[in-house]
């Protein structure tokens, strides 16, 4: 039964969960230890399996060290006098699909914020010379629209009474009139605001780039 056990070498790096450096003090005294027919077969055969790595695990140095007669073993403190700990190094996390997508959505973001702050200084600001460039402003103009063709049509409407007495049809016709030349002067008012922002848009980009250059 005991031979069977000694036949089986289990892996000595996995023995132990410290790792330590395999010294000369160190490999000499496996050496020494595999060849000691006073030890088992098993131990013999760990202790030759040993001298032969790098690096190996303590437990299983330690095991060899305290099967060893007293009289027949280095002192602990001196075989371990010149080795040190290995740590193993720690995997690397890989990123998951989402990180990258967020991570990709960032660097996109952080490019654009670079490239703005770049040309900020040449391209127009937005909001400031377009005309009607939020929705306040739209429904702003709407109801400025609404109210002067209603405040049109009163004005003709009246004025057309005030001409032909109470004839209902002359006196919608005069309501629609005076529409239709409310809404003529909005719309001339609405090219004149648009080309004045125009003019000044180009201005400012013009002195702008001289100023770059």
């Amino acid at each position: 039964m005991n031979n069977n056990n000694d036949d089986v070498c289990p892996n000595p790096i996995s023995a132990g969960s410290l790792i330590i450096s395999n010294t000369d003090t160190i490999r000499s005294f496996l050496t020494t230890a595999g060849e000691d027919t006073r030890l088992s077969k098993h131990l013999r055969r760990t202790a030759s399996s040993l001298s032969e790595q790098p690096s190996i695990p303590y437990k299983s140095l330690r095991s060899l060290w305290s099967a060893l007669d007293p009289s027949n073993r280095p002192h602990l403190i001196t075989l371990l006098s010149r080795s040190q700990f290995i740590f193993p190094s720690p995997k690397p996390r890989e990123k998951s699909e989402e990180l990258k997508a967020r991570l990709k959505k960032l660097e996109e973001a952080a490019e654009r914020n670079a490239y703005a702050e770049l040309v900020k200084d040449i391209a127009p600001k937005k909001g400031a010379d377009e005309p009607f460039s939020s929705y306040k402003d739209q429904l702003g103009f709407g109801l400025h629209v609404v109210v002067t063709m209603f405040t049109g049509y009163l004005v003709g409407y009246a004025a057309f009474r005030a001409l032909f007495g109470h004839s209902p049809v002359m006196n919608a016709a005069g309501g629609i009139f005076g529409l239709v030349c409310a809404m003529l002067v909005e719309t001339l008012l609405f090219i004149i605001r648009a080309s004045e922002q125009d003019r000044r848009s180009n201005s400012s980009t013009s002195s702008k780039l001289k100023k770059s250059q």
